[in-house]
């Protein structure tokens, strides 16, 4: 629907002399009485072409109809062609036309929902990226969900996408992990270790200290926390850990391309050598003991610390030399999935990027906001296992991976989410993911219902089944519904907002439910099942691609 008229539009202009926008904007209007499909394109041309909007409108509508060679109303695939407010022009389909498009879209299947945005473009996806010194929480599974469900879309569309973790496995950090194991390791053996005071609490420091102590025993009982003994545990707890958020994001059925070390980019000299490359270019300077880079020049605030006066290099160092790194690899574009919290690093890495000689609009951040984890509406307390938050793990093993992806999808990434567990586990319409993944289960029940009774109930079957039957409201906007997947598909691929097929996937299973609740599937009259059949058959490829493409599986029993 959106490309046709996206088509019709840039003849029109064509014809008016003047040049089509590279992507002419449409939008599915709130109210169903202006319209299918509405376009501001008379309103963003008004600055270029120095005339007033709705005049701008007009002349557009009026080259329409001689393209359809219309006389005095809408031929062809439209019911009719109005101009609304200031300038809008909104689009009405006949309801032959659509009957037309959805048997195209039951034929052609996944085909039909596909468009090539992306052109083979590359593009880097960072996310989660948490720290191996703890568990991950809510907020690292909400990146995750994230994370995973922008690549499944970007790849849908074209796009040659790359997952990446990028492992914090150097610095003060990991240090101090490794001596919270250490003391937890010397208390195994009765020895009182001074606790270090920013130290990591929670079970898992002790399961970590138990690991160490089953492999080497007493060995390193009574010892002090100096190198190569802070070695071994720094590195080992990290190890271990890294192995637990391995396994938890199995669990949550997300999966990386590639593990980036930054202790791996001081060990190929990455680091020291981006900053002699920054220090070259003159964007580099000592003071006070310290090494600064000027991000100044670049926009940012101030200016930022690569290495301290003791000598250590700051994250932001390493962040340069992994970002340099990832242009480096041919990326057309890279995108960061981070907490709200590192809002104010984004000049800085920006900065960065631009001194290294690179567009920093190359760099998108999605910044995802906290989650209030709540039972029945009340705050749930923190976890014994982690010590100071509920982890990922907790919540997946009482609510389920699906349910717990879903409902960090449904709302925007930037936004404030509640997760309740109470309602995440109810079996009713409160639920989101049920609400939808109950409309998928059941569809298929009416397909096994309907086989049973002798109907053929395959796609391309039900694509050659005449729709005319089809004439309740409802099974109109149903159509329309189905028929505008593919523009939310692209909505969502543009904005880089998987959160719009949730919406959308919500949307199409609130209207099915109440249709199905009204109408009986299996009619007395063949003809009126048969397109029943395809409609119910058009509703559940749609949730089906949708659910996938968000992580979450799609039930045939519930």
């Amino acid at each position: 629907m959106t490309e046709l008229v996206r088509k019709i539009l840039s003849e029109a202009l064509g014809r008016m002399g003047v040049s089509a926008p590279e992507r002419i904007e449409v939008e599915v209007p709130r109210e169903e009485s202006m319209g299918d499909i509405a376009t501001p394109l008379a309103m963003s041309l008004a600055r270029t072409l120095k005339r007033p909007p709705r005049k701008i409108a007009e002349e557009i509508v009026e080259k329409i109809g001689a393209i359809l060679g219309l006389a005095g109303g809408a031929e062809g695939d439209f019911e009719k062609i109005e101009i609304a407010g200031p300038g809008y022009i909104n689009f009405t389909f006949k309801r032959e036309s659509l009957y037309r498009s959805f048997s195209g879209f039951l034929r052609q299947g996944e085909a039909f929902f596909r468009k090539d945005i992306g052109k083979g473009r590359k593009i880097l996806i960072e996310f989660v990226s948490a720290n191996p010194t703890g568990p991950l929480h809510l907020g690292h599974g909400r990146g995750a969900a994230l994370g995973a469900a922008l690549s499944n879309l970007l790849a849908a569309a074209g796009f040659k996408v790359t997952r990446e973790y990028y492992i914090n496995d150097a610095g003060r950090q990991v240090g101090l992990l490794g001596e919270s194991v250490f003391a937890r390791y010397q208390e195994l053996f009765g020895i009182a270790y001074p606790f270090p005071e920013d130290g990591y609490r929670g079970e898992y420091v002790i399961d970590i200290a138990r690991g160490i102590a089953q492999a080497e025993g007493d060995r390193y009982k009574g010892l002090e926390f100096a190198s190569p003994n802070s070695d071994y545990f720094a590195n080992t707890a990290c190890a271990m850990m890294l192995a637990v958020i391995k396994t938890d994001l199995e669990g949550f059925g997300v999966a990386f391309d590639v593990w980036q070390s930054e202790k791996e980019l001081y060990d190929k000299n990455e680091v020291p050598g981006t900053i002699e490359y920054l220090s070259q270019k003159g964007f580099v300077y000592e003071k006070e003991g310290a090494t600064w880079f000027k991000a100044t020049l670049f926009g940012d605030e101030k200016d930022r610390v690569m290495i301290k006066s003791g000598g250590q290099y700051t994250y932001f160092a390493s962040d340069i030399a992994y970002h340099k790194k990832k242009v480096d690899g041919g990326f057309d574009e890279l995108i960061n999935i981070w907490g709200a919290d590192h809002h104010g690093y984004i000049p800085r890495v920006k900065a960065a990027l631009e001194a290294l000689g690179y567009e920093k609009e190359r760099l998108k951040v999605l910044l995802v906001q906290i989650v209030s984890l709540l039972r029945g509406g009340k705050p749930v307390q923190m976890s014994k296992r982690a010590g100071e938050f509920v982890t990922l793990r907790e919540v997946i093993e009482e609510v389920g991976a699906d349910t717990t992806k879903f409902i960090f999808l449904t709302r925007k990434a930037d936004s404030h989410l509640d997760f309740d567990l109470e309602v995440a586990k109810a079996a009713s319409a409160e639920n989101p993911v049920y609400y939808v993944q109950y409309a998928n289960a059941r569809i298929n029940s009416i397909f096994r219902n309907a086989a049973e009774k002798g109907f053929t109930v395959d796609s391309d079957s039900l694509g050659r089944a005449g729709l005319s039957p089809l004439s309740e409201p409802e099974e109109t906007r149903l159509i329309k519904k189905i028929l505008l997947y593919p523009a939310a598909l692209e909505a969502a691929v543009q904005a880089r907002e998987p959160h719009r097929i949730t919406y959308y996937l919500q949307e199409l299973a609130g209207m099915f439910h109440p249709y199905y609740n009204r109408h009986r599937i299996l009619a007395d009259e063949r003809e009126l099942s048969l397109a029943r059949l395809s409609l119910c058959m058009g509703v559940g490829l749609v949730l089906k691609d949708g659910l996938r493409l968000l992580g979450v599986a799609a039930p045939e029993k519930m």
